[in-house]
């Protein structure tokens, strides 16, 4: 059995399905064409998702540390190896 599915972009798809009475189609299809999700209403397709977009782990830092904090581990770090530098000059 083939069933027609809509997207937003107005894009018809028409997979094949199992004419078996036990098996029903899906209420929704991603859109081979642009992946939006695809419905069985041609006159009301369902909403393309909004993606959040790709965050780096440093924007996520940003949302959890001031400028000033983010500034002050960063001291601490730079502090921390000179030391250590410090600490193996004096050994060799």
């Amino acid at each position: 059995m083939r069933v027609s599915y809509w997207c937003a972009n107005g894009h018809e798809t028409t997979p094949s399905f199992s004419a078996n009475e036990d098996v029903e189609a899906p209420e929704f299809w991603d859109c081979p064409r642009c992946g939006f999700p695809a419905g069985l209403d041609a006159a009301n397709p369902p909403e393309p998702v909004r993606n959040e977009p790709y965050k780096t782990h440093l924007a996520y830092v940003k949302e959890r540390r001031s400028e000033e904090d983010g500034a002050a581990l960063l001291e601490e770090a730079l502090a921390t190896l000179r030391a250590r530098r410090t600490g193996l000059r004096q050994a060799s």
